[in-house]
């Protein structure tokens, strides 16, 4: 590649960068903004003056203490259940061969398909029947139930490409079901772990749905992307604390990528070399 061609290729790959950037550029630029400078400035990046007060008025304004725990405590719960049963599925479906294992195989993957809106009227009379409507642990069993399918797959092909040899070797030194998969196949699948964890977590973190649904009748339930809308009304949007708002409940996704995304790599290239 020539040298023009090489810089054009850069200037219109960074253009393109900035696009995708900017809009997140623009909450944090907007977040600091007053409502004046807001309307003034449009689509500005840099306010005018800094409103560094923005933050604490949103956090206390629209109760984002209590929002932000059911949001952390729903999210690692979510992840927590994801892996622990799609690593065990995944392993049983890599594994062993059953009679109708390419069926139930179908059958699952044909689920993947199906649009949440289609299934929540049962899956609301179910958590209902339960009486785990308008509780964390309502959110949390519908989140890990919406999960299982991709995690099985992303799982199951990740075992498949382990080598068998390491659960022989483990059975030779008289290890059970248990300690083999416990303690010889799930720590070696870290990278899978830390991978689907972190798009689990991100899927939970950012939901706003189902929380809205299941706990509809206990405001103090929501989490931070159902409390965004207290800054919302019939007639009018604080936009500024809007903005802060969105950057606040942000701010953890980007440090779990940046601590995760070591692991994410891994998994990648060992899914692409299998």
């Amino acid at each position: 590649m020539t040298l023009p061609r090489r810089t054009l290729t850069h200037i219109l790959l960074l253009g393109i960068g900035f696009a995708y950037v900017y809009p997140f550029l623009w909450a944090v630029g907007s977040s600091l903004k007053s409502p004046m400078d807001f309307l003034d400035t449009g689509l500005g990046l840099v306010p005018p003056t800094f409103m560094w007060e923005n933050y604490a008025t949103a956090w206390n304004q629209a109760s984002f203490g209590t929002y932000f725990l059911n949001t952390v405590i729903i999210s690692l719960l979510t992840v927590v259940g994801t892996l622990l049963l799609t690593a065990m599925a995944g392993f049983a479906l890599a594994r062993h061969t059953f009679p109708g294992k390419k069926t139930l195989i179908g059958i699952i993957g044909a689920t993947f398909l199906l649009p949440h809106g289609y299934t929540i009227i049962p899956v609301f009379d179910i958590v209902k029947a339960l009486g785990l409507l308008d509780t964390i642990w309502s959110v949390v069993l519908v989140q890990v139930g919406g999960g299982l399918v991709f995690g099985t797959f992303m799982f199951m092909a990740y075992f498949q490409s382990m080598p068998k040899e390491l659960e022989e070797a483990a059975r030779v030194d008289g290890a059970g079901y248990n300690t083999l998969f416990f303690r010889v196949i799930l720590p070696l699948s870290r990278p899978m772990a830390a991978t689907l964890g972190l798009f689990t977590f991100i899927s939970s973190w950012n939901n706003f749905f189902l929380p809205l649904v299941f706990t509809f009748g206990k405001p103090e339930l929501r989490t931070l992307g159902v409390g965004l809308y207290a800054f919302t009304s019939e007639t009018s949007t604080k936009w500024t604390l809007l903005c802060a708002g969105a950057i606040i409940s942000l701010a953890p996704i980007v440090v779990v990528f940046v601590v995760a995304q070591r692991y994410v790599v891994d998994a990648i290239a060992g899914a692409v070399k299998a």
